[in-house]
């Protein structure tokens, strides 16, 4: 059972993105599919949901600018309802760099994404929970602040951040009836990381002890679950769905 409202995707137009709109609308979600600059990819995805059965708008807004992100919440409660999930997904470019190539600036390129955002979202969208008596906020993570591979410095720190900044937001928010999780990947394929092949997987894969790459609709059926009712008492968690590859 979900919960009653409507859920904002941010960059929900492709890549994970696209396939979590999909699955929260097949829950019964009116789904808010955020982008920022890919209409087409945003119109495509709402187009496969009314298909479905399931009810889905596409909004434009740069949820790391603060008046965009607040013209988007009210945009969004005037067409579908006052939004009850958040899941904050959008991402930036994720250059690697090595310690001493990495800038102040690569680390606040990846923080705007990681901390600002979600930041901006919660302030737009924390009234309306709150006067609905809770709701969901759903960060999407990565298991890359266990692998701490070299060169992923700025990435990886955002990313620790974004963990820390859900916990305590789920200590702070459990009052209102707000939940607040992280959903962290493995390496999960989608358009942006062009042809997967045996060949140029097998290294990876050969460290997963289910010994396959996971598939976007996995990450969809966690988000799902955080996002429902069946979560209710599930808060402040870092869920990882990567085969188990990070296990110590």
């Amino acid at each position: 059972m979900m919960i009653s409202g409507s859920a904002l995707v941010t960059g929900g137009s492709r890549g994970l993105g696209a396939h979590l709109c999909r699955r929260l609308a097949a829950d019964g979600l009116a789904v808010a599919v955020n982008y920022r600059s890919d209409a087409d990819g945003a119109s495509r995805v709402v187009t496969d949901i009314e298909a479905a059965g399931g009810r889905a708008v596409a909004f434009q807004a740069d949820v790391t600018d603060e008046d965009d992100v607040a013209r988007l919440a009210a945009e969004i409660e005037q067409t579908l309802g006052p939004v009850r999930v958040v899941v904050a997904n959008a991402t930036g470019p994720q250059p690697a760099a090595k310690a001493e190539n990495t800038t102040w600036q690569d680390h606040l390129d990846q923080l705007v994404f990681f901390v600002k955002s979600p930041t901006l979202l919660l302030h737009a969208t924390l009234p309306h929970m709150r006067r609905l008596g809770g709701g969901r906020f759903i960060h999407i993570g990565s298991d890359m602040v266990e692998r701490a591979l070299p060169g992923w410095s700025a990435y990886n720190a955002a990313k620790g951040a974004q963990l820390v900044l859900a916990r305590t937001w789920a200590r702070e928010l459990g009052v209102h009836g707000v939940t607040v999780n992280v959903v962290a990947p493995g390496w999960i394929p989608v358009e942006r990381h062009g042809e997967i092949t045996e060949e140029n997987s097998a290294d990876y894969v050969a460290d997963v002890p289910l010994g396959r790459l996971g598939t976007p609709q996995e990450i969809a059926d966690v988000v799902s679950f955080v996002a429902s009712d069946a979560a209710r008492f599930v808060t402040g968690e870092r869920i990882t769905v990567n085969g188990g590859h990070t296990i110590d």
